[in-house]
């Protein structure tokens, strides 16, 4: 890669982790629900939702609102009740985690393109402008949030009894039901916490390209799902670590695709054979069910 004309420079390095903020804030959320066996595939849908809506709340091109800080805490606190309703519905209903989220994906999209009715707001914010252009250090304002949420993910995976919980969870739901984990309650957390995530990254997106589409969220649930296999992450196994390692490899091998000039079709093949290898490997050191 270091043959790559531009690929070992500053600016490209900059780009580089400008370009894997909203991957690893995607792919911190979901980590949790692959450790336990689980998939969450409203992703895109809650992210365009979020993005979306956050715009029509700060002050934009269509209305006249200004929520201030309450608007980050409205989008939070509707991750977070999406979450708690994909949660809810798998446990309680005993339906796959894939059908569940998908469907709630779909209908959460649905929602974000009707709240601009088919007319997307840009935002009109100085401060938020300033903010999406802003860097500490070098370093993209935008990337210095997807670390911060990166290193929340990593604090409550590894220092605190519910990220024990996740793992005992992904190693052997009977045994952690055995153990008194209330499987349950954990599950629609771990969810809940994904999509909280998910609406984070919904609202740096839309700050990155300062408008309210919900197409923000398209085709960020494949680099997301590709990365964090590249990590290794399978049930009660991997980590952070490994997800942050994913990211990085991910980010940096389309990055390098990108300099070379291959077409997109040809990237998008190329993401499809990764997953698959990725996939492959881990169901080799791990025979236990993936996605439940």
């Amino acid at each position: 890669m270091i043959f790559v004309q531009g690929f070992m420079t500053w600016d490209n390095l900059l780009n580089l982790m400008f370009q894997m903020s909203l991957p690893l804030i995607l792919a911190t959320g979901l980590t949790f629900v692959l450790l336990i066996g689980g998939i969450d595939l409203s992703l895109e849908g809650v992210m365009g939702f979020s993005g979306a809506v956050f715009v029509l709340m700060v002050p934009n091109s269509l209305n006249g609102n200004s929520f201030g800080i309450f608007s980050i805490i409205i989008i939070l606190l509707f991750g977070i009740f999406v979450g708690f309703i994909n949660g809810l519905i798998h446990v309680k209903l005993h339906i796959p985690s894939f059908m569940v989220t998908f469907a709630i994906g779909v209908i959460v999209r649905g929602f974000g393109i009707l709240s601009y009715n088919s007319i997307p707001p840009s935002i009109r914010s100085e401060g938020i402008i300033a903010f999406s252009r802003g860097s500490i250090l070098g370093i993209p304002n935008i990337t210095v949030v997807a670390f911060a949420v990166f290193f929340i993910g990593c604090i409550i995976l590894n220092y605190t009894a519910f990220g024990r919980a996740v793992y005992a969870i992904g190693d052997n739901e009977v045994s952690a039901r055995t153990a008194g984990i209330k499987i349950e309650r954990v599950k629609i957390m771990i969810f809940m916490l994904c999509s909280a995530m998910v609406s984070v990254a919904g609202i740096m997106g839309a700050v990155r390209l300062k408008l309210g589409l919900v197409g923000i969220g398209d085709n960020m649930l494949f680099p997301t799902i590709a990365a964090v296999t590249v990590g290794g992450i399978t049930p009660g196994i991997g980590g952070m670590l490994q997800t942050l390692v994913g990211v990085l490899i991910y980010t940096e091998l389309i990055n390098y695709l990108t300099l070379m000039g291959v077409d997109a079709s040809y990237k998008q093949a190329i993401q499809g054979i990764i997953i698959l290898i990725a996939v492959a490997l881990s169901a080799t050191r791990n025979r236990r069910v993936i996605v439940k």
